[in-house]
């Protein structure tokens, strides 16, 4: 296969109608894309709750759920979430240690204290409410472009340019079928090209129809994705921004996750010592047949930890904020 190259324009697919757009020779035109996308959307289309919220909040939650995790396991974490901080000014009440205790078995703990953090900016700056324009939520901790586009699109209808996963692999797969190391800057713009306008103010739309909003083509995006990644080579692999995701068993990661669990479970007043964690993590990784834990290693991880408010460190005393 061949190395990336900026797509040419084929006069007898025409040129797309953003003005500079150019579309790829070798894959889907414009329009039979489009048709692609809509067919393929409503036959996959996914019944998810957060897909019958109008709540930017909600919808937020919902986005950093999904980075990195399954969809089956966040929709029953969602809702309990939800449940205990329904609202940006709950979440920014709340302590970190009752936050990362709800997002317990989720994994990548980083992006429990992210909310957080945006939740108590929200809440001090902005009277509850999340900033209603992509550059404000592009500002807040945790949120990436994707993030920002993806609060946009579903909790406000706007258009933009969405390209997480499940997007750039249709894009890959429909428009790229023999390119590798795509880099997004070539995806973009294509992206961009084919999302639908915002829809009139007042309009109720009935799920799925793909071509009525921002919100509802990207659904029928992230749906034929996720239908290709079951069922052929995930494209995704021929992105050049595509990372293997390493082993967590063993891992940096997986320690991380210990200590904080273990933190987290001593009284908030006693705490629990720095040696007995120690000492802890150390034989349970033996008792799973790893290597004893180097004291250099765990005292990086905790100061890191630390760092990044999972607990605070008093003395030779962790306990949770």
């Amino acid at each position: 296969m061949s190395a990336i190259r900026v797509p040419s324009v084929s006069p007898r697919r025409g040129v797309a109608e953003v003005a500079g757009v150019e579309w790829p020779e070798k894959g889907l035109c414009r329009e039979a894309f489009i048709d692609q996308v809509s067919s393929s959307g409503i036959v996959h289309y996914r019944d998810l709750p957060w897909r019958h919220i109008d709540d930017p909040y909600a919808v937020l939650v919902s986005e950093v759920m999904l980075q990195q995790t399954q969809v089956a396991r966040v929709e029953r974490f969602w809702r309990r979430f939800l449940g205990a901080f329904p609202t940006v000014d709950a979440l920014a009440a709340a302590s970190a240690s009752d936050v990362l205790e709800m997002w317990q078995g989720l994994g990548y703990n980083r992006r429990a204290l992210s909310l957080k953090r945006a939740a108590d900016i929200c809440s001090h700056d902005m009277g509850g409410a999340l900033p209603d324009t992509y550059e404000g939520l592009v500002a807040l901790p945790g949120v990436g472009p994707a993030t920002a586009a993806g609060v946009m699109a579903f909790g406000h209808q706007q258009p933009g340019v969405y390209l997480e996963t499940n997007v750039r692999a249709v894009c890959l797969h429909e428009l790229f079928p023999h390119e590798e190391r795509v880099p997004d800057r070539v995806l973009e713009p294509l992206v961009a090209d084919v999302c639908p306008p915002a829809p009139a103010p007042g309009v109720r739309i009935a799920h799925p129809d793909p071509l009525a909003s921002p919100r509802d083509w990207y659904y029928a995006f992230l749906d034929y994705g996720a239908y290709l990644k079951s069922t052929v080579a995930n494209p995704s692999r021929r992105s050049s921004h595509y990372a293997r995701q390493s082993a967590f068993e063993g891992s940096r990661r997986q320690k991380r996750s210990w200590i904080v669990r273990r933190v987290l479970a001593a009284d908030a007043e006693g705490g629990v010592a720095v040696r007995a964690v120690s000492l802890e993590l150390d034989r349970a990784e033996r008792e799973a047949g790893r290597e004893a834990v180097d004291e250099g290693l765990f005292s990086s991880i905790l100061d890191d930890l630390v760092s990044e408010g999972f607990f605070r460190r008093d003395g030779d005393v962790l306990r949770p904020c």
